[in-house]
């Protein structure tokens, strides 16, 4: 698989990530019915869950735009490996987030992805920028 191809194929993943986790939203405000909607215990399932999702959607996009200038600024193998870390990161962080009893605490998963998703971001920053002049 070519550099570009995993790219894209990472970049969809995330993008599906996206809608999985905004699925999982739904799911719980059905499963909930006419209750209380907008939840703030930080252990209401429906509250990590919209967490889990809105922040995925603050970071994917993002994410993706990066990961798709690089790919077609740079023939460097390391986009490529920026895209597998970007979704690794970013799918850790989700189960890491999916699985905690609370949004109160931070646990060792989830601190790791949110470190990785900067470090790929950062790095994806840099490769457009270096590969733009």
């Amino acid at each position: 698989m070519t550099s570009d191809t995993l790219t894209v194929v990472c970049s969809a993943a995330l993008g599906i990530l996206v809608f999985l986790l905004g699925a999982n939203v739904t799911r719980h405000r059905a499963l909930r019915g006419s209750g209380n909607q907008m939840p703030t215990d930080p252990t209401d399932r429906l509250l990590i869950a919209q967490r889990a999702h809105g922040n995925a959607a603050e970071y994917v996009p993002t994410l993706i735009v990066l990961l798709l200038v690089c790919a077609a600024l740079s023939d460097g193998w390391w986009v490529g490996a920026l895209a597998v870390a970007a979704l690794v990161a970013r799918t850790i962080h989700a189960v890491g987030l999916l699985t905690s009893e609370t949004l109160a605490s931070h646990g060792p998963v989830r601190d790791v992805a949110a470190f990785g998703t900067y470090v790929t971001g950062v790095a994806l920053g840099v490769t457009a920028i270096v590969a733009a002049v």
